[in-house]
């Protein structure tokens, strides 16, 4: 999961960050408004931390430039005041943490925006991918990756079953939509495609005598 980080203060702002990367994310950072704009038009990130008080572009006109129905938006700030929270979470925030906080704090909202964002989001995420279900498109590393529709269909019902071993006829069932009897070998050869075009050769395990298993 990768995190934008928007703080003016470089000691709030590394502070948050190596709580961040401790806690397995992947951060990016942006001293202000204007850098964490421009940062968004380049990147793809799953989070965004975001400072009210800054130069340039101010967290609250930021978040108006910004889609939160695709990306959750934390407001940590000073500002204290009813008023500032009801209005930051009208704007569209996830939520409102107010400074001084305690790290533990910090990563527990973030990982209850993220969990809330995935539960109604149409992008699944495994490891280093990531799944726009909708789009059926496929992004490993942040870069597209091109699959046939067998292949994507063979990958979304893998991630739809992690940690459950999958015999060879379910899956032609499930992604052929028919019984390929005496046609196994159809499975094994996409099943080494995505592994290797998607790089889950240590994830999807073979089950002796079975089928496959994507583990997590």
């Amino acid at each position: 999961m990768r995190i934008l980080v928007v703080e003016d203060e470089a000691a709030i702002r590394d502070l948050i960050a190596i709580n961040l990367e401790m806690a397995d994310y992947e951060v990016l950072t942006a001293s202000d408004g204007i850098v964490a704009k421009e940062l968004l038009k380049q990147e793809e990130v799953d989070l965004i931390l975001l400072d009210v008080m800054m130069p340039g572009i101010d967290g609250f006109s930021l978040i108006r430039e910004i889609n939160t129905e695709e990306i959750p938006v934390i407001f940590v700030t000073a500002k204290e005041s009813v008023l500032d929270r009801v209005k930051g979470l009208r704007l569209g925030a996830d939520d409102y943490i107010v400074k001084p906080f305690e790290s533990i704090e910090l990563i527990a909202r973030v990982e209850t925006a993220l969990r809330r964002y995935q539960k109604h989001s149409h992008v699944i995420r495994f490891k280093h991918l990531e799944v726009y279900t909708q789009k059926r498109v496929v992004k490993s590393h942040g870069k597209e990756v091109s699959l046939t529709a067998k292949e994507y269909d063979l990958l979304e019902l893998f991630l739809q079953n992690k940690n459950r071993a999958l015999n060879r006829e379910q899956i032609l069932e499930r992604v052929w939509g028919f019984d390929y009897i005496g046609m196994t070998r159809t499975v094994d050869i996409h099943v080494q495609r995505i592994r290797e075009k998607l790089e889950l050769k240590d994830a999807i395990k073979t089950v002796f005598k079975i089928g496959y298993r994507l583990e997590d």
